[in-house]
């Protein structure tokens, strides 16, 4: 039976997200920005929350784990990166390693650079990874803690997974990685078809994700630094790549 995937709104523009096993009964929250919208949306399913993945330790990431932890004894997994401090975890992850919920299994892919204890979780048997602050529908997060090497490289390891791959990221940024996108790349004909489906989405009060990674890789920027038009559209041609992802970044961090 495949999994069940749920998807709701916590905090000012967090995703919530709840993956169920329909076999074992068992469900996890990626994440817990608020324990409130959380609990909603278990009990509007009749379901009983039985791990919490968590991706980086931002405060928006964990504001409900204790509240969730007392309420349900749910098992909390977190990075295995031992110079971030974590309450309430039971298990760490780092790369490689394998995290069950019920019959489903995750694949960890350690993605700083947003973080340095980033992690991303991917389903591969769902075709579904969670992101959180690493990549963003049209877009990626800020590099706080790491470098902009480091944050390519995470990129790369995600640019490698199976296009149909759905992403499920951490915050409802589309609209606004959408219009400085079209400020660099204004040329690319997908870029200007979601950039139209995104605003309908919007317009209706619809989230914009999940996005899959083969329309990600057509639309988004930051995951094209490495391409030529990129490249020449910010009089970079022939810099390393880390370089002109580095360049926009920054140049998002102003817009």
């Amino acid at each position: 039976m495949p999994a069940e995937i749920r998807l709701f709104n916590c905090l000012s523009d967090n995703f919530g997200y709840l993956i169920h096993d329909p076999a074992s009964k068992a469900t996890a929250s990626i994440d817990a920005p608020e324990a409130g919208p959380i609990i909603k949306a278990l009990q509007r399913e009749g379901w009983t929350l039985t791990d919490i993945l968590v991706t980086h330790h931002h405060a928006d990431h964990v504001g409900g784990v204790a509240e969730l932890k007392t309420k349900y004894n749910c098992r909390v997994v977190a990075p295995h990166d031992k110079s971030t401090k974590y309450a309430n975890v039971d298990e760490r992850a780092k790369e490689g390693d394998t995290v069950r919920v019920g019959n489903l299994t995750a694949r960890v892919l350690e993605t700083p650079g947003h973080t340095l204890d980033h992690i991303s979780y991917i389903f591969d048997s769902e075709n579904a990874a969670f992101v959180a602050d690493t990549l963003f529908s049209v877009g990626c997060g800020r590099v706080f803690e790491g470098t902009y090497p480091m944050m390519w490289q995470s990129l790369l390891k995600l640019r490698a997974l199976p296009d149909a791959t759905r992403i499920y990221c951490g915050h409802e940024y589309t609209q606004s990685n959408v219009k400085f996108a079209l400020g660099i790349d204004g040329g690319n004909a997908a870029l200007k078809a979601r950039a139209d489906e995104v605003a309908k989405l919007r317009a209706a009060n619809q989230p914009t994700v999940p996005t899959t990674l083969g329309e990600e890789k057509e639309t988004n920027i930051f995951l094209r630094a490495d391409a030529p038009s990129v490249a020449a559209a910010l009089g970079m041609a022939g810099k390393p790549t880390a370089d002109i992802f580095g360049e926009l970044r920054e140049r998002k961090n102003r817009s």
